[in-house]
């Protein structure tokens, strides 16, 4: 895709009220971490109470994942993922505006070995991602020390579209977006030796899937990992990144590339693929995005997990 460019109809009366917006977000985001990290916390307690639809998927969501734990336990965790939503909300800002030094200052990464000796290879990387609320600034963080690509879908808002691939896109001027339909363009690149943030946890539908179980559930998983490996010649390199407790920063994690991937069977790659996700999420269940409908799909003649939308 090409590069953003402002225009002119960015100043016409319709997109006042998301100029203040943005420009009240910004000057929040000049406030300390510490304080930012407890803003969050009070918006995602805000979002709890109002967000009604978005809570009762992600309460259905930690009974089906979490069966073991108590009612107790998992509203504790539940409010805990709603605050972690929260604090999100001014990561996506931090990463777009802070400077490349103050943000660089919370970053521990580790494993970025393995993204190098790749690129010193030109093999390509699938790099394998969960849809953390931390994945806006975790992306950010990463694309300071290594390019990495992404796909994208435009938003329906073009101010927004273009403030938000401004402040994506700044911290490495050689990544590119690709549009998630372009399969074809992917495969171009991943063959060129780049590396392609994509993320395969959520719930694309039937038709591009297969059932494999995932935290004992049958959910449709795609398939096209294997296929984009395959057919780019890549390597699949797992990567973790969570909020420290301790108020320090991000943890980043490049994992060592899957040995013996694809395997010999789709079936066989997508089950190694949720069972890898179950124990990342296992980990740091909070930081999780439970307000998607994971199980959607429903293998031929079993019932729907989720009530009808409110």
């Amino acid at each position: 895709m090409d590069r953003p460019r402002f225009q002119k109809a960015f100043l016409s009366p319709r997109f006042w009220p998301l100029w203040c917006g943005l420009g009240l977000l910004w000057l929040i985001v000049q406030l300390p971490y510490p304080a930012l990290l407890w803003t969050g916390r009070a918006l995602g307690a805000l979002m709890y109470r109002v967000a009604g639809d978005r809570r009762r998927i992600a309460r259905r969501n930690l009974e089906l994942c979490f069966p073991e734990m108590t009612a107790a336990e998992r509203k504790h965790l539940l409010k805990e993922n709603f605050a972690s939503t929260g604090i999100a909300f001014f990561e996506m800002a931090m990463s777009w505006w802070w400077s490349r030094k103050r943000l660089a200052s919370l970053a521990h990464i580790e494993g970025l070995e393995h993204l190098q000796q790749a690129q010193r290879e030109g093999r390509g990387v699938i790099l394998m991602a969960l849809h953390f609320t931390t994945l806006e600034i975790g992306a950010a963080l990463l694309g300071q020390k290594h390019t990495i690509d992404g796909m994208y879908r435009e938003h329906k808002n073009p101010l927004f579209d273009y403030i938000q691939r401004q402040g994506r896109e700044r911290h490495n001027l050689d990544s590119l977006a690709i549009e998630r339909e372009d399969v074809r363009g992917m495969l171009k690149l991943l063959r060129s030796g780049r590396a392609i943030w994509y993320a395969p946890d959520q719930d694309y539908g039937a038709k591009q899937s297969i059932f494999v179980p995932l935290f004992g559930i049958q959910a449709a998983t795609v398939t096209a990992t294997s296929k984009f490996a395959r057919l780019g010649k890549a390597l699949v390199v797992p990567f973790t990144q969570e909020r420290l407790a301790d108020g320090s920063g991000y943890r980043l994690v490049i994992h060592a590339p899957l040995e013996g991937f694809p395997g010999e069977t789709e079936e066989a790659d997508c089950l190694r693929i949720n069972q890898w996700i179950e124990s990342v999420l296992r980990e740091h269940p909070e930081q999780y995005l439970w307000a998607h409908r994971r199980f959607k799909s429903r293998p031929p003649g079993e019932p729907k997990l989720y009530a009808k939308r409110g």
